[in-house]
């Protein structure tokens, strides 16, 4: 009875602990798991810190200054100023003044005509001139035009802001024939800086068509260079006559050139010789008609004398 009795307490032993181990195994594979996704954890940290963190972005530039002085001595007076890049326009005008020299005068600025807010003051005549300063950012090509400074209402100094304009202007047109080549040129003065593209226009009706040389047929060919381009169009056709135009491209803004191209067919610088050649046939065809006719009146004049000078002789 002893051994029965330590057999089954044996056997209960034995089935607890084998159904406890998968228990414990399971418990041991969740730890082990946890430990690991704690030390991948740890790791990510360590390399994320570890590294080397990004550089600021550096402040952007301040844009450069261009001042303009100028002293005026009569009413009115204008300068030219070119810009090719956003800059901070510092404008400067004095003024001697006029023949009364009041102690103080009503100063304000004005761009295209119109008075800038804020900008009327009174100006004192120190130094025998009158002093105005102001600044502008000039940034795009909204920003250019003509900026004023007025002393009084009357005494005026305009400042013309542009792009730098090309010289040369063709006033005649080009003229080419009917399939040949046509070379159409524009330039800026070597004394201006150099654009820093260009781009042709064809004039469609009150539209402008940019020419792409890479997407007409082979026929048109743009050679840029740094203050001169060239266009040349081949195999000419009278449709290719018309108004191109050139754009030097700044920075700020760009600056048209204008050219005119005709295009004739051999036959036309004929049409005046061959004018002249019809009125000269016609008028001795004239001529010749009226010799005729007058040789067939003076024919029927002498056989009517010839006539009577017989019945004369007849009568005899």
């Amino acid at each position: 009875m002893q051994q029965a009795e330590r057999r089954e307490v044996r056997e209960k032993a034995a089935c607890s602990a084998e159904r406890s181990t998968p228990l414990i195994m399971v418990a041991s594979w969740k730890q082990l798991f946890f430990h690991l996704l704690l030390l991948l954890c740890c790791r990510l940290t360590q390399t994320k810190s570890a590294g080397p963190s990004a550089p600021p972005e550096p402040p952007s530039s301040p844009l450069p200054t261009l001042s303009k002085r100028v002293v005026l001595k009569g009413d009115v007076y204008m300068e030219r100023v070119e810009v090719v890049s956003p800059v901070i326009l510092e404008l400067e005008c004095n003024w001697t003044g006029d023949a009364d020299r009041y102690p103080n005068v009503t100063g304000f600025w004005s761009k295209d005509g119109t008075e800038i807010e804020e900008s009327r003051l009174t100006v004192p005549l120190k130094n025998e001139h009158y002093h105005l300063q102001q600044k502008f950012n000039i940034v795009s090509q909204e920003n250019l035009g003509n900026y004023s400074c007025v002393f009084g209402g009357d005494a005026k100094i305009n400042f013309v802001l542009a792009a730098p304009q090309m010289g040369e202007v063709r006033d005649k047109p080009i003229v080419s024939y009917v399939g040949d080549t046509a070379l159409i040129t524009c330039k800026m003065e070597d004394t201006k800086p150099p654009p820093t593209t260009w781009i042709w226009y064809k004039a469609n009706g009150t539209e402008k068509e940019q020419i792409l040389a890479a997407t007409e047929s082979q026929r048109h060919e743009i050679k840029n260079q740094e203050r001169k381009t060239q266009l040349v169009v081949h195999n000419l056709t009278e449709a290719d006559s018309g108004s191109y135009f050139c754009s030097a491209v700044y920075a700020i803004s760009s600056t048209l050139g204008h050219v005119e191209l005709k295009v004739i067919t051999f036959y036309e610088p004929l049409k005046p010789f061959m004018a002249i050649v019809i009125e000269v046939t016609v008028l001795v065809a004239a001529i010749l008609l009226y010799e005729k006719s007058r040789s067939k009146k003076t024919s029927s004049a002498g056989i009517l004398v010839s006539l009577e000078q017989i019945v004369q002789l007849c009568a005899l």
